[in-house]
């Protein structure tokens, strides 16, 4: 069955990990496209606070604080979407939590607490949303990262969790499609984004903050992704070229990849700036929220022409091909005058060596051999 999304302005939308970061700016640019949001976090200050901003502005948002890792949570989410709006059309897993630290620093119950988060999280969503959209159709879009490829040291658990998301997703996209369920399902893989994801996270490291490698991209960035996945089926978009560039390397030079993440990520993963302490550790319970962007010192790119080229393909070919005809138009062989076709096939014929004058008498006589009064060959010569 033909997948067929809604405009966003008619679509309602299910936003997990709204209150922060990616979620948080993908909740305002939906909302200011027209769509009515569920909001879902577990700071239910933070989330009145938007729904309340969102209502300012003329949209339509409600409020739902929820623990994703519980799955009575976010059926009671999918009820009041329901109860308030008739259903949803796009339901969007976005809350991840996160730990800086080896895998032999980060405590076990760190990890599960990781793990319930942002893979059962995703997996209670997708299955929750999966079956109410099977008849009324609309996509699932889950919030992946360029570690779904390739795992970073020191953010091990976090890595792992990204590498399970991207395998449910994959399982649960082809199990839909073979039975023609009308789901779009897309995996979002951002690289470094400038999130307060590094003040929240749970850090095991001898650094006061932690710190992502760059280079690193704009929340607004990631929100553009999620929005065109929302009204156009994808399979996945890659937010990002540069951690596109260090998967690519990690699988065709994989060992080359390990020593150079090995000599590099350690310090770039640490920082003297702690950022903001009202906003650290929320593994276990939220703290600050409110913020797309984090308190730290840090330049982010606005822009992601790669992004770009995998939204609009046909355009980016079009744009290729364009380029190439003009280059093959710049570089083709322009046409000789007479004059200079007739003394190079003079010089092929052996009539004039290299360096002698062109006299009038050559002139006339490659006048006659050119207009078949004699045919000249260096044999004849």
């Amino acid at each position: 069955m033909a997948v067929r999304l809604k405009d966003l302005a008619d679509q309602v939308i299910v936003l997990t990990g709204a209150s922060s970061g990616i979620g948080l700016a993908t909740a305002r640019e939906a909302a200011e496209r027209g769509a009515r949001l569920v909001l879902v976090a577990r700071n239910a200050e933070a989330l009145e606070d938007l729904a309340s901003e969102i209502g300012s502005h003329g949209g339509k948002a409600v409020a739902v604080p929820a623990d994703v890792a519980k799955q009575a949570d976010l059926e009671r989410v999918a009820r009041i979407a329901v109860e308030r709006f008739g259903g949803f059309d796009t339901w969007i897993n976005g809350a991840a939590v996160t730990t800086y630290g080896t895998v032999e620093e980060v405590p076990i119950a760190d990890q599960r607490r990781l793990l319930d988060v942002n893979y059962w999280g995703v997996v209670h969503g997708s299955l929750i949303a999966a079956r109410h959209l099977r008849q009324r159709g609309g996509a699932v879009i889950n919030i992946g990262s360029i570690l779904s490829h390739r795992a970073l040291m020191l953010q091990g658990p976090y890595s792992a969790s990204k590498h399970a998301v991207k395998a449910f997703t994959e399982a649960l996209r082809m199990e839909l499609e073979q039975v023609g369920a009308p789901i779009s399902v897309t995996l979002i893989k951002p690289s470094a984004i400038d999130t307060p994801y590094v003040e929240h996270a749970r850090n095991y490291l001898d650094s006061p903050g932690v710190a992502l490698p760059p280079p690193i991209y704009d929340p607004h960035v990631v929100a553009r992704a999620i929005l065109h996945a929302c009204e156009h089926p994808r399979r996945d978009l890659v937010v990002g070229f540069g951690g596109w560039a260090l998967a690519m390397m990690g699988r065709i030079f994989p060992r080359l990849t390990d020593y150079g993440m090995e000599a590099t990520m350690a310090p770039m993963q640490k920082s003297d700036d702690p950022g903001r302490r009202e906003r650290r550790d929320n593994l276990y319970a939220p703290r600050e929220d409110g913020a797309e962007h984090s308190s730290l010192p840090v330049s982010s790119r606005k822009t992601s022409f790669f992004l770009e080229a995998q939204m609009h393909p046909v355009a980016t070919f079009a744009a290729i091909a364009g380029l190439g005809l003009a280059a093959a138009w710049l570089l083709r062989r322009r046409p000789e005058d007479r004059h200079e076709t007739l003394q190079r096939r003079q010089r092929a014929a052996g009539i004039m060596g290299d360096g002698q004058e062109w006299t009038a008498a050559d002139a006339a006589q490659l006048g006659r051999w050119s207009s078949g009064e004699r045919r000249l060959s260096p044999a004849g010569m």
